[in-house]
């Protein structure tokens, strides 16, 4: 593993668009770093720590969305995604996230990302729903392959400090993605994540094995966070 770095380096500017995180949950699986690295594009590898990669379900509820840091997008502002992530890292030593599926409640965004960035936004009818130390993340899947589910609930525990494993896991600076025949990195800020422990009381979700991702052992302990305020720069070419 080369270096890692625990706190966001300078975001590049300009800033392309300003959002927060709220009401997170981490899930995570251990993967074989060989049966998902047909998934990576040129210039990137599975990212592994102790020989091991993950593959992460993470629901959440993006919050007032901006384009730079001044325009309010009123629509697109507040919306639920469930995110399937793999651990990527390139050859210069940038440590990320690869998505292998976006739910989002918002058609227009999925198009536009897909469009714009080929990140595999789909579009889902989604609800987050919190009761007391409860929260549930509801989807089912519109387009494409309808009909896709996933149903998580879990309870909110204590404020933790997290593990190394955990770290590394949640303080990711950018995401890998393949557009227009080249790999680009999209870097982010944002402060270090809140982390409370969380115990799952009900997973039910296809989307994890619809990425075409195989788990390797059972799911890490869950972590929820109250969120974050994060940052986009803009993107730069890989490979």
């Amino acid at each position: 593993m080369s270096e890692f770095a625990v706190h966001a380096p300078p975001l590049p500017r300009p800033v392309t668009f300003d959002q927060f995180w709220a009401d997170l949950t981490f899930v995570h699986w251990p993967v074989d770093p060989g049966a998902v690295a047909r998934f990576f594009p040129p210039g990137t590898r599975p990212d592994v720590i102790d020989d091991v990669t993950y593959v992460g379900l993470v629901p959440f509820v993006m919050r007032d969305l901006r384009l730079g840091t001044a325009v309010r997008l009123p629509y697109f502002g507040t919306f639920a995604e469930t995110n399937v992530r793999l651990y990527s890292v390139d050859d210069s030593g940038r440590h990320g996230v690869l998505f292998r599926s976006l739910e989002a409640e918002r058609l227009a965004a999925v198009a536009a990302s897909r469009a714009a960035l080929g990140i595999p936004y789909t579009w889902a009818r989604m609800r987050v729903t919190r009761d007391g130390d409860r929260i549930r993340y509801d989807s089912v899947r519109r387009w494409p392959r309808r009909g896709l589910r996933s149903d998580v609930t879990v309870r909110i525990g204590e404020p933790i400090e997290p593990t190394p494993l955990e770290v590394w896991l949640t303080a990711r600076w950018g995401a890998h993605t393949r557009k227009a025949g080249r790999t680009w990195w999209l870097p982010n800020e944002h402060a270090t994540w809140p982390l409370h422990s969380a115990e799952i009381v009900d997973l039910a979700s296809e989307l994890v094995i619809a990425a075409g991702v195989p788990v390797d052992g059972p799911a890490l302990r869950p972590l929820y966070s109250p969120g974050v305020h994060a940052r986009f720069g803009a993107p730069s070419k890989v490979a």
